[in-house]
């Protein structure tokens, strides 16, 4: 995959890191453009590669009361509407492989998540629109397996495809990362770690997902310096009372922070 193929995408020739983040799900226009106007003020000044995340709807859920949009278009549109107000990409998931065309008329990258990365007909449907496809690891598989997801794609003629490690179950009710995967899966295409979503701690008693967000700077450095290509960082400015994987968000107030020293460390590893 070449980053600079992605439309709008900034400092691609700065040596850092490449950023997806943003709020686990859209839940309003005035919120999507608060976080994005934030993340992009960061990561101009540090000269970091970003695309905005937001999921446009939440079709894997504990309960059937928990939270799942907004409405699929008034989603998508407040995910264009991000885009074109600062001149930067976004990133949304798909479920099923009706929403692969519908979402791509909206946004640069569709992302498969975890738990449907070995449904053929969703990847399929993802690679056919000519979209960059992020391609989840679930959190079931071995980073070797990947190969064959990324095949999927490439075998659709669209060589435009990454791999995102977002840690793997431990027990019932944990998550682990194992540092292993990422030069293995950065043999098959560019690697990203989701520093959010491997800090999860999932299958709770109560139905919603808890997690670690005070780890988050420990797995972010720890991927960085093993020399993954991208980081996944899921952020609002009020986790607690997020609509969607408040658990484990990064309060947005320690972004800049987070970013500066993981900035710093990927300088040092460049010099080796």
């Amino acid at each position: 995959m070449n980053l600079k193929q992605i439309p709008q995408l900034k400092h691609t020739n700065s040596g850092n890191f490449f950023l997806l983040a943003g709020p686990c799900a859209i839940e309003n226009e005035d919120m999507a453009l608060r976080i994005a106007e934030r993340v992009v003020e960061i990561t101009d000044k540090l000269e970091i590669p970003y695309i905005f995340k937001g999921s446009f709807k939440k079709a894997n859920r504990s309960r059937i009361d928990s939270f799942t949009g907004i409405g699929d278009e008034k989603a998508l549109k407040i995910l264009r509407k991000v885009s074109e107000t600062f001149n930067i990409p976004t990133v949304t998931d798909i479920h099923e492989s009706s929403d692969a065309q519908l979402a791509a008329e909206y946004v640069d990258v569709l992302q498969i998540p975890a738990f449907l990365v070995r449904q053929t007909d969703l990847v399929v449907a993802a690679a056919e629109t000519g979209k960059v496809v992020n391609l989840k690891k679930g959190q079931f598989m071995s980073p070797e397996s990947m190969k064959h997801a990324v095949k999927k794609v490439t075998d659709c003629n669209n060589e435009q495809v990454m791999v995102t490690d977002r840690g793997t179950m431990f027990g019932y009710q944990d998550m682990i990362v194992d540092f292993r995967g990422i030069p293995t899966m950065r043999e098959f295409a560019p690697t990203v770690l989701d520093v959010t979503h491997s800090l999860q701690q999932p299958n709770q008693s109560s139905g919603v997902t808890g997690g670690r967000p005070d780890m988050i700077e420990t797995i972010a450095r720890a991927g960085v310096v093993n020399n993954v290509d991208g980081l996944f960082i899921e952020t609002h400015f009020d986790p607690a009372n997020a609509k969607s994987d408040g658990a484990n968000m990064l309060d947005l107030q320690y972004l800049e922070k987070l970013l500066s020293n993981l900035v710093a460390i990927r300088k040092t590893v460049n010099s080796f």
